[in-house]
């Protein structure tokens, strides 16, 4: 993932769930991957 996403932030904003959404668009990361590196349950990140 890229850097941003892997610093340790407190707040998810906008930008940030739009980088996540834009990786996994890429094929850079699954939504398995981002919901236990992020911990946040995979349907929240499908919606």
């Amino acid at each position: 993932m890229s850097m941003t996403l892997e610093e340790e932030f407190k707040r998810w904003t906008a930008k940030r769930k739009a980088a996540l959404v834009t990786e996994i668009i890429q094929g850079k990361t699954s939504v398995a991957e981002a919901s236990r590196a992020f911990d946040i349950p995979p349907s929240e990140i499908e919606e």
